[in-house]
């Protein structure tokens, strides 16, 4: 079906028009259909609303018009805007921290931030506009009797307060537990490294301490801590092993004791001392020359029997 608006009268397009408007997404009940069919306004076809094409009107003395009261140079006290950055923070620069605002550079997606950002462009405003306020004489003090309703309650702005302290603490904290695991972290890598230093310092003393007894070395440099390390150590230990004879050390003892000769092995059997039976006694092998007690008798142990005996009366 098609509608031709030509056909229409301006009051009936209108309505008509204005029914579409409200019922856009609305479909028409049969009721509808047939008055508009008893109208004429249907026809038989696609039900199609054909407008009337749009007239472009280059209104040039309006533009010219808009642009000139544009342009007008009008007193402040007319226009009462102002332009300026956030006002310093004092209490971040007398504690010695670094303000997270400078230069106007905020986060978008920090809402604490972007909030104080603007608490403190407000700031600047206030402490901007009231000199000129007052030089314009234009009063800034509301009368003791004067009453606001204010869009937004001070128990609303009160939960935003403390919802925006609570996520700022919580940034805090989370950035401290941060740095005490890297802390923690660096404090174990540098204890492990100490350990092991130790434990280098001590095998190193060790060895040094056997040379200097098995006599490969005469020197005492490890006593004061200052141990060389590296090629001039090892440099050392190789001169000592190379060197012949006995050291300082060795000779001095060979000097106020002697020399008893060999001592390792000293009772160990060989095949003639094996053989050799010259020196056995049976007696004392068999333990028949053993001590005896009191009266000449030999000390026996009582048999089994009689042990038992004994137990069973104690």
């Amino acid at each position: 079906m098609v509608i031709e608006s030509s056909s229409m009268e301006p009051a009936e397009e209108e309505a008509q028009l204005g029914q579409e408007s409200e019922d856009e997404y609305s479909e028409l009940s049969d009721s509808e259909l047939q008055e508009a069919f008893a109208k004429g306004l249907l026809k038989p076809g696609m039900n199609v609303l054909v407008d009337k094409s749009k007239k472009f009107v280059n209104n040039v003395d309006g533009m010219k018009q808009c642009l000139a009261d544009l342009r007008k140079n009008l007193p402040w006290v007319e226009r009462l805007d102002l332009t300026n950055l956030p006002a310093e923070d004092i209490l971040s620069k007398a504690e010695g921290k670094v303000p997270a605002l400078a230069n106007g550079e905020v986060n978008a997606d920090d809402d604490f931030q972007r909030e104080m950002f603007f608490y403190r462009q407000a700031q600047a405003t206030v402490l901007q506009a009231l000199p000129l306020l007052n030089k314009h004489d234009i009063a800034t003090k509301r009368p003791d009797d004067y009453f606001a309703e204010m869009a937004k309650s001070d128990q609303q702005m009160q939960k935003i307060r403390k919802k925006l302290i609570s996520k700022q603490l919580s940034l805090e904290k989370s950035e401290k537990a941060k740095k005490l695991r890297e802390q923690r972290k660096f404090g174990k890598k540098v204890q492990v490294e100490v350990i092991q230093k130790r434990q280098k310092e001590k095998k190193a003393m060790m060895s040094a301490v056997k040379k200097y007894q098995k006599g490969m070395t005469d020197k005492l440099d490890f006593l004061d801590g200052d141990q060389k390390t590296g090629k001039d150590s090892s440099d050392g230990s190789k001169k000592a092993m190379n060197k012949k004879g006995p050291n300082a050390k060795r000779k001095y003892k060979d000097k106020k004791f002697g020399f008893g000769g060999k001592k390792s092995g000293k009772k160990w059997n060989t095949k003639e001392s094996f053989n050799d039976v010259s020196g056995f006694r049976a007696k004392v092998a068999h333990a028949k020359g053993g001590k005896k007690g009191k009266g000449g008798k030999q000390n026996k142990r009582p048999g089994k029997s009689v042990r038992k005996k004994m137990k069973s009366r104690s």
